[in-house]
């Protein structure tokens, strides 16, 4: 996890631009740079650097020798670089897996450069011989950017909204900050004026073709005919493949085990294949509750189960509803579910951070969105629309889950890897057919759990366990998180602040004094910036007043089985 920043067109002062760049130094703590590209009016870059791989070379901007004229700050892993090196005999001047970007847009350009990564990324690529800003986000948006770009011609980007906002007011004219859109690529016009003009925006599609040795089928051969077993198979071995490339590191890796079905999933596999892998320490699984939450005590079977050195982060309504400030300014969104569910993410991140020395953290998001594991989809009217509303989940991953998981973990100086976003491994699930994806026998992620059973990875309770969301499953099975939060802000926004909240707050209305309390303490932080959130996270099919699966008619909890 890396923080990366750059101004294009700015006549700023230095001071004034480092200060900016310096609001995102959680991300990167290992090392900082700042430089001004030389013989180009007003660009400059700012690095801070988590030191994941190649801790020699790793610092950027990243120039090298063959491409003097391409700058690139980088954030993310490009997981198939040596395969694409040797593919394409590139010949490598340091160890990084991001100047495989170098060595691909020179031979490719950049919309096919993206296209040939297998990773995830966020990137700004300047090539000062043709005078263009190239920039790039990975498919799901797993590393984020955000950037405005004004008529004047002033280009300002950064990994953090907070990075910019600041820049913004000194404007001459209005400054937009958006999230750079997943799966897109950018070009700007660099003019003899050191402004900027956007000339080119196209979406691109990663690599998805699994190297010729995998053991697996392609989806394509199963369409006709569909045989279940084939399938299981091909799951088990795509997944176990998405772990795998993601070990890459020369840091400590842990996991996050909430003991739900998908962290399981992965922690079980990484452990797997680190003893086959043979790394010199112990996987290190994380888990956060109050001494009886369900999530405790299951995070605690699994550990045990795979013989994980487990560390459990005591977690008390009154600790969480200290850091929701804190988070909310970490997260940069006012999004009910999201908060609830990263002060878990974020006070656990802080322990990983303090008391050991893990510092590459997989986790298990993307799966819900991907496998249909939210208990909303027991309701949905037919497997097509099931089928569509997990693709508009997996498109705003960038505003929830995955921003989530981000922020929580960067804003600890932690790297955040989750393998159920995998290009292949996505992109296979979503190829099956509409029927095999839907719940059965009233349990969600039905086709998941069975790829896994009998194979004794995960205990059959955990395998079959309800979905139960973070932000539920970290108290205790009598009083949720979230209605302690509520308990809390009840005498903090009065009757009469609700009826005006439509006025207040005309963009996305808090509906609930939890919503409204949330929305005040973003609007301290970041006024006048509600339009970064386009809606709320909530379920569909079902009359749903709260995003908590507790609140549903639908939701029966493990005991009820």
């Amino acid at each position: 996890m890396c923080g990366i920043w750059a101004l294009f067109g700015s006549d700023e002062c230095l001071s004034a631009q480092c200060t900016c760049a310096m609001k995102i130094a959680h991300r990167g703590p290992d090392a900082f740079r700042f430089e001004n590209v030389n013989g180009f009016t007003n660009c400059c870059f700012g690095f801070h650097r988590l030191a994941i791989v190649d801790q020699l070379y790793g610092m950027q901007p990243l120039r090298i020798k063959k491409f003097p004229f391409l700058w690139l700050c980088y954030n993310g892993e490009i997981y198939n670089h040596q395969t694409l090196r040797k593919e394409f005999d590139f010949d490598y001047q340091t160890k990084m897996d991001g100047e495989i970007l170098l060595h691909l847009y020179d031979r490719f350009g950049i919309k096919k450069m993206a296209s040939l990564l297998d990773g995830v990324f966020a990137f700004i690529l300047l090539d000062t011989a043709n005078r263009k800003v190239h920039l790039g986000r990975d498919t799901y948006g797993v590393r984020p950017l955000f950037n405005f770009v004004t008529e004047d011609g002033f280009l300002a980007v950064c990994s953090e909204a907070k990075g910019l906002t600041e820049i913004t007011h000194a404007m001459s004219t209005p400054a937009n900050i958006v999230p750079f859109p997943p799966g897109y690529v950018e070009v700007f016009d660099l003019k003899p004026t050191g402004k900027v003009q956007s000339i080119q925006k196209e979406q691109f599609h990663c690599c998805t073709k699994e190297p010729a040795h995998a053991n697996y089928d392609t989806a394509e051969t199963l369409q006709s005919g569909v045989d279940e077993k084939v399938v299981k198979s091909n799951i088990r071995a795509l997944f176990e493949n998405a772990v795998r490339k993601r070990l890459m590191a020369h840091r400590r890796i842990g996991c996050l085990l909430s003991g739900g079905l998908d962290s399981s999933l992965v922690a079980a596999t990484l452990v797997k294949l680190g003893k086959e892998e043979k790394l010199k320490y112990p996987i290190q699984t994380f888990s956060i509750g109050s001494d009886d939450s369900p999530d405790i005590l299951a995070a605690r079977r699994v550990a045990a189960h795979i013989n994980s050195e487990h560390h459990e982060v005591n977690f008390s309504a009154e600790e969480g509803i200290q850091a929701v400030e804190d988070v909310i300014f970490h997260l940069e969104t006012y999004d009910i579910t999201t908060i609830r569910a990263s002060v878990g993410m974020y006070l656990v991140s802080k322990y990983i951070r303090e008391k050991t020395d893990s510092v590459v953290i997989f986790s298990g998001e993307g799966s819900d969105e991907l496998t249909q594991g939210y208990i909303y989809f027991h309701k949905a009217p037919t497997p097509k629309a099931a089928a569509e509303d997990s693709v508009r989940l997996m498109k705003e991953l960038y505003l929830f889950d995955v921003l989530r998981a981000d922020r929580t973990t960067a804003a600890h100086g932690l790297e955040l890897r989750v393998p159920f976003l995998d290009h292949r491994f996505t992109a296979y699930y979503l190829s099956l057919p509409e029927e095999m994806r839907v719940p059965k026998n009233g349990v969600e992620k039905h086709l998941l759990r069975d790829a896994f059973k009998g194979l004794n990875l995960i205990p059959d309770d955990i395998l079959w366990r309800r979905k139960e969301a973070f932000s539920d499953g970290v108290m205790s099975a009598k009083k949720s998180w979230y209605t302690c939060l509520q308990d809390h802000v009840e005498s903090l926004v009065n009757d009469d602040q609700m009826e005006k909240a439509h006025k207040t707050f005309p963009h996305n209305p808090p509906r609930t004094k939890e919503a409204y309390y949330f929305r005040q303490v973003f609007e301290k932080h970041f006024p006048g910036r509600a339009q970064w959130l386009s809606h709320y996270w909530m379920p569909r099919w079902i009359n749903a007043t709260d995003p908590s699966a507790r609140t549903l008619a639908i939701y029966k909890p493990d005991k009820d089985q």
